[in-house]
């Protein structure tokens, strides 16, 4: 049973402060299926803070075929899997006064969402402003031109091509959210010319 919804009302946020988050799970939907990983790097107006970005596979996934898909091993989760409670209080930490960046963030606030459920029995939900969906700010720009996408079309890694990103291996919770970063600093760059 969930006891209280968390936000906090008039929670603070700082101006172009993010917090550039994946998940990696073993399915697509949040209280049926479980994280096994949460990557994050914050990111400062435009710069990427490499140096406070950190990884965490979670203790006691039960990995099954999704290990085809991340890489996540059982051997992985029993050998680096850390206390889901442990796991939230640094991602509490590091999402203080940021608004969540995230490519497709239903998702990552899916996932987070059951977690704190998981972990504190509590409700956790963000109001629309204090989430940025570079996929949703590609699905717009497509949009406004006049072509209308497809999923494929919208996914991180083609996305990322369309604006000249380099490539990088998919389904790394870490190495997603740097590329969702760098996507993010890439549409806003182009959205200002």
């Amino acid at each position: 049973m969930l006891t209280r919804i968390l936000r906090p009302k008039g929670r603070t946020l700082d101006d172009g402060a993010l917090l550039a988050v994946d998940v990696e799970t073993t399915g697509l939907k949040p209280g049926v299926d479980q994280m096994v990983s949460i990557g994050w790097v914050p990111v400062d107006g435009n710069v990427i803070d490499l140096s406070a970005a950190e990884y965490f596979v979670l203790a006691g996934v039960e990995i099954g075929d999704s290990a085809t898909i991340h890489g996540v091993t059982d051997d992985d989760v029993a050998r680096f899997g850390k206390d889901p409670a442990e796991v939230l209080a640094a991602f509490e930490r590091a999402f203080e006064r940021r608004k969540l960046l995230a490519h497709f963030a239903q998702m990552e606030t899916g996932f987070i969402g059951q977690l704190f459920s998981d972990v504190r029995r509590e409700r956790w939900r963000l109001r629309e402003d204090e989430v940025v969906d570079t996929m949703t700010m590609e699905r717009r720009h497509m949009e406004r031109m006049g072509t209308y996408p497809r999923g494929e079309d919208l996914r991180l890694a083609r996305v990322r091509h369309r604006y000249n990103l380099p490539h990088y291996s998919n389904h790394n919770a870490l190495t997603d959210a740097i590329a969702c970063a760098e996507l993010y600093l890439a549409i806003d760059a182009s959205r200002r010319r």
